[in-house]
């Protein structure tokens, strides 16, 4: 009896052990043939118009609008932003408690920022960039946490903010939560632009889970949630960075390959920005030597070359200001604002 049981098991065990080598073999050779595709694709010239048009963005961090940074400091940063394509500005106001609440504490100098924002750099729009972790308490499926939330965009918008920049982290694709929150705070806008960071397209159809189950956490969307949570939005914000790309070539293919997809994926009604890295902390995830600016800027070129036509409203979103160095400043210009 014992003998039999045991040969049970084994044989059990045998099968999982078959079924998960043929996913790793599946998983190689697709990803491989991703890589060929990839390499096909993009080690070719971008396009001359593939380039900013002028309606690129840039995360603020928190300093801004809580007494550390000055006018001068923001008269200092138009002159950086001068004759670039930037036109957005994201500036950290939270982050929102896990009910949904914020106190007014934590962006005491707001208006003053935006009026020295407003005063240097004319024409610059700047919305409120809110958001929380939803793994950690704040719930985007409770309507009293998505009210709450609601109340602090009216708040903001009546402090003078030009739009709302929701991130919300990680939500997971097909999450009703975050649709909601979006189309709940465009009654409070006014006609105001609404805007979301959204995580990278899943590389390969049906990769999500699987690289769940691997990761442990939902890093991808689908592209059917991410044209849904698009639809709700004036402008959404790619993060493309933390690939886990080992070199800048092949993380300039995956740039390329998230942008030619985001451009066919998200309607063209609604603005697209591709976030690009001009910070410098190693992680798991992130390889600076690896995700540079320089990359970053000529994967969304070739992504938009890709997709074969001019992308209206398309732009790229630097992440963030108070990492940025010069060198990062230099190769957003030469590389996408005046590429060669």
């Amino acid at each position: 009896m014992g003998d039999h049981r045991w040969n049970r098991i084994w044989r059990v065990t045998g099968r999982v052990l078959a079924a998960l080598a043929m996913a790793l073999g599946v998983g190689v050779v697709a990803i491989g043939s991703k890589a060929a595709t990839l390499w096909l694709s993009y080690s070719g010239t971008p396009a001359a118009w593939a380039r900013s048009t002028g309606g690129d963005a840039v995360w603020l961090g928190h300093a801004w609008v809580d007494g550390r940074r000055s006018g001068t400091d923001v008269r200092r940063f138009a002159a950086r932003l001068r004759g670039t394509g930037v036109r957005d500005l994201f500036v950290h106001v939270g982050p929102l408690n896990r009910d949904g609440t914020l106190p007014a504490s934590r962006h005491s100098r707001l208006r003053a920022f935006l009026a020295a924002a407003h005063r240097y750099l004319p024409g610059t729009r700047v919305s409120a960039w809110l958001g929380q972790r939803v793994d950690q308490g704040y719930d985007l499926t409770d309507p009293a946490t998505r009210r709450a939330t609601v109340t602090v965009a009216r708040g903001l918008v009546r402090a003078g903010v030009d739009g709302i920049h929701y991130n919300f982290e990680p939500v997971s694709s097909g999450d009703p939560g975050l649709p909601a929150l979006l189309r709940e705070t465009r009654p409070v806008l006014g006609g105001r632009p609404l805007s979301s960071s959204v995580p990278q397209l899943e590389p390969l159809p049906g990769a999500r889970l699987p690289l769940h189950a691997v990761g442990g956490r939902d890093k991808f969307w689908t592209p059917g949630y991410m044209a849904e949570v698009a639809r709700a939005c004036d402008q959404v914000a790619l993060m493309a960075y933390d690939s886990v790309m080992p070199t800048p070539t092949l993380f300039a293919w995956y740039v390329a390959d998230q942008t030619e997809r985001m451009a066919g994926t998200v309607p063209a009604r609604t603005g697209l920005l591709i976030g690009v890295p001009a910070y410098h902390e190693a992680t798991a995830t992130h390889r600076p030597a690896a995700e540079t600016m320089a990359a970053g800027v000529r994967g969304v070129r070739l992504g938009l070359t890709g997709y074969g036509r001019p992308r209206p409203r398309a732009g790229v979103a630097v992440y963030v200001d108070f990492a940025a160095t010069g060198q990062d400043w230099r190769q957003y210009a030469d590389g996408w604002v005046h590429p060669g």
